[in-house]
């Protein structure tokens, strides 16, 4: 299988996410070739062809200009799969690209299993297998859902260049609006999941986090319910975390959340449920009810 994987680069460098497309390309078993608008002193390691258009001519994100030089390297490449990040670049740009090839998209996919990609579906709480209609795909990975491959090599670069002109210009990037709460600076951790029940225990992990010096963070569940403000989601949609220590209170572990927090220096996951996906990244998983064990906790560190 040959695969066209999309690089992301911002603000003058190369994304670390472009590692975890290289982890796809290794898990699948494929042979791959990189695409990236960026420059050449930002290439990864990469034994394999690299289609490099300049950032400076072509901007860090133009959708109409980058899906015609992605499309000049799918020409050359004849790929079975063009393969992005599911982030703001890629689920914009993967489907003006599926759709000038005419080929099936599917979006945020988090494994695979021969034909078939692995997605989640009901806000993550499940998940189902589709496999495309066309013998070509453009798909969007899930961050997080595969290891980052650090490869080794020199890539054969082939520039690329377009006159097509463009209604839009990329005039840079807006600060997001300033958090109540900084996680990302936090070196502890302690976050909230949809086992705390309801909104009034969100003290009891509170209370936690306050007793060993911690910011308090929370799954997307809990921000959606409105228990707590979205400034304290952890997780793919909300804050990536890598604290000293993280504390995972009632916490399941979708994909979504471990992709913003599994880089944590050491785990501690509360859990009733033995066989949650967080005991895979967790160091220590303690089985327990929350309720019960968090404030036996926080009463003998206090």
């Amino acid at each position: 299988m040959k695969l066209l994987l999309v690089g992301e680069y911002r603000e003058g460098r190369l994304l670390d996410t472009t590692a975890e497309l290289l982890g796809f390309a290794a898990a699948i078993g494929g042979e791959a070739s990189l695409f990236l608008v960026g420059s050449a002193e930002a290439v990864p390691a990469f034994s394999g062809s690299l289609y490099l258009a300049d950032a400076k001519v072509y901007g860090e994100y133009n959708p109409e200009v980058h899906k015609q030089l992605l499309l000049k390297a799918v020409q050359e490449e004849n790929p079975d799969l063009v393969v992005f990040i599911h982030s703001s670049y890629g689920w914009d740009l993967a489907p003006r690209v599926a759709a000038s090839l005419k080929v099936a998209q599917v979006s945020e996919v988090i494994g695979f299993s021969g034909n078939a990609y692995e997605v989640g579906c009901c806000n993550a709480k499940m998940h189902r297998n589709v496999t495309p209609s066309t013998s070509k795909a453009v798909i969007t990975i899930q961050a997080g859902a595969f290891p980052a491959l650090q490869a080794e090599g020199t890539p054969v670069v082939k520039v690329l260049s377009t006159d097509s002109a463009s209604t839009t210009e990329f005039i840079g990037y807006e600060p997001a609006e300033a958090k109540d709460v900084n996680l990302a600076k936090a070196e502890i951790v302690v976050s909230a999941g949809r086992g705390v029940g309801k909104k009034e225990n969100i003290e009891v992990v509170r209370s936690l986090a306050k007793a060993i010096g911690g910011e308090l963070g929370a799954s997307r569940p809990v921000v959606d319910a409105g228990w707590i403000d979205h400034g304290h989601q952890v997780g793919s949609t909300g804050q990536t975390v890598t604290p000293k220590l993280y504390v995972a209170c009632g916490i399941s572990g979708s994909i979504q959340h471990l992709a913003g927090m599994k880089k944590s220096g050491f785990i501690l996951a509360i859990n009733k449920d033995k066989d949650a996906p967080i005991g895979e990244v967790a160091d220590v998983l303690v089985v327990a009810d929350l309720l019960q064990f968090v404030p036996a906790l926080t009463a003998k560190l206090s």
